[in-house]
């Protein structure tokens, strides 16, 4: 009897696969500067940082990897930001396949759309979408490091870096200028950069549903329940982070201390807009205080949004919980968000997605404080740095354990596809099961 994959068996595997592919391009001698074959384990770890656009690094990529190295992880961090199966479908296009309605399905559960419609057109939309913000964030990065680089380099670091932050990836090539894993330390008080840089990620992250409502509100005049709960979670978290940023590391003369009130907004706005899945720094973060790294963390689980190119749990499921417990407090029947009723299917879905994140970073956390000798909050920042598919560390990462590394890996994979679809990839089989209703019976709790 054939064996039929699920959709999310397929995203599993897929996932898998260009990791696979990433990791034997990384390990050969010429991707790396020094001409020599780095280990096995740190290509893994490179691979699916890349792929899963999450920016961790063992080895500062400016400095460690050639041209060639470099390119590879532009391309994966690319490839794994849109999504496989979205370079699929765009491949079947070119060579004039007929996209079946299992790989819409996959689509559907790759970008988690509410619907088939016309999956297609959604595809070629935002391949369209991607790459004409690239390039807008890429002239004008050029531009400002024109001054800076050669014209060449400047083209390639706007380039690389355009990329990088609306991907979500964090991935910087500053290590050979400004020293191993500055990121963008050397442009703390740089408008352009900072804000130039600010939007990309900021629009990666809302997702290309939210940014097709955009183009539509102005023909329409409406936008949707999703696009409501993903801006406003979105922008207040952002104000949140930035007003946390600012008031904690106020006197901090490690991070914002030493700078003009301006420079510290700044800091701080570019800070908290990094957290939620970028990875990108202009402060070292292994300064901050214990106070902003916890909240750093909590940014980070929440992450961004779905349909985006970042990780966590997802705004609109953080939005679903917060309006349930609402919900529950003020002893009404229904779930609403703007005047409209949440189905229940999607609250329930929610507190699973949230509890098991809980549980899995719980594990993996628990698991590292035995097999590495770093502070707790160290070693929490790190697990949820790869579970929000973030890229931010307390710069612990380098001197990880092969089983520390090992746990990372996975940390990051399960945080791209989400706990839910890694759940259901291994547990559900495609294959009918008995709709059986229980006898009703209540249980006291609280």
């Amino acid at each position: 009897m054939s064996y039929r994959f699920t959709p999310a068996q397929v995203l599993l595997i897929g996932f898998a696969c260009i990791i696979l592919i990433g990791t034997i391009l990384l390990s050969f001698p010429f991707s790396t500067v020094s001409g020599k074959r780095q280990p096995i384990i740190d290509s893994l770890f490179t691979a699916t940082s890349a792929v899963c656009v999450t920016g961790l690094v063992v080895k500062d990529t400016g400095n460690f990897y050639s041209l060639f190295g470099q390119i590879t992880i532009l391309f994966l961090l690319q490839v794994g930001a849109l999504g496989y199966m979205t370079m699929a479908t765009i491949l079947s296009l070119i060579i004039g396949k007929k996209i079946s309605l299992r790989e819409k399905i996959i689509i559907k559960e790759a970008f988690d759309q509410l619907n088939l419609g016309d999956l297609v057109s959604f595809v070629k939309y935002i391949v369209k979408v991607t790459f004409f913000i690239e390039i807008i964030g890429a002239m004008i990065l050029t531009l400002r490091w024109m001054g800076d680089f050669s014209i060449w380099n400047a083209v390639y670091m706007g380039i690389f870096h355009s990329i990088s932050a609306f991907c979500n990836a964090g991935f910087d090539v500053f290590g050979r200028v400004h020293g191993p894993f500055s990121s963008l330390s050397a442009y703390k008080g740089d408008v352009v950069i900072n804000l130039t840089m600010s939007c990309l990620i900021i629009l990666g992250g809302l997702g290309y549903i939210v940014l097709s409502d955009f183009y539509q509100y102005f023909k329409v005049k409406k936008i949707s329940l999703h696009s409501k709960i993903v801006l406003l979670f979105s922008f207040s978290l952002i104000v949140f982070g930035t007003i946390i940023f600012f008031v904690f590391e106020y006197n901090n003369s490690a991070t914002l201390g030493s700078f003009s009130w301006e420079k510290k907004i700044l800091m701080a706005f570019f800070q908290s807009v990094s957290t939620r899945t970028a990875g990108f720094s202009t402060v070292n973060i292994s300064w901050i205080t214990s106070g902003t790294l916890f909240i750093a963390a909590f940014l980070m689980i929440i992450g961004a949004s779905p349909g985006g190119t970042g990780g966590g749990i997802k705004t609109t499921t953080f939005g679903v919980m917060i309006a349930a417990m609402w919900a529950t407090i003020t002893k009404k029947k229904e779930v609403t968000f703007f005047n409209r009723r949440i189905a229940n299917e999607i609250v329930r879905k929610s507190f699973v997605v949230g509890f098991l994140s809980i549980i899995f970073i719980s594990v993996i956390t628990v698991v590292m404080l035995v097999t590495e000798k770093e502070a707790f909050i160290k070693v929490f920042f790190e697990v949820i740095s790869a579970f929000g598919t973030v890229g931010l560390s307390t710069g612990i990462t380098p001197t990880l354990s092969s089983m520390g590394k090992m746990l990372i890996i996975f940390t990051m994979y399960a945080g791209r596809l989400g706990p839910l679809t890694l759940g259901v990839a291994v547990l559900l089989q495609d294959k009918g099961q008995l709709k059986i209703q229980y006898p009703l019976e209540r249980v006291f709790v609280g």
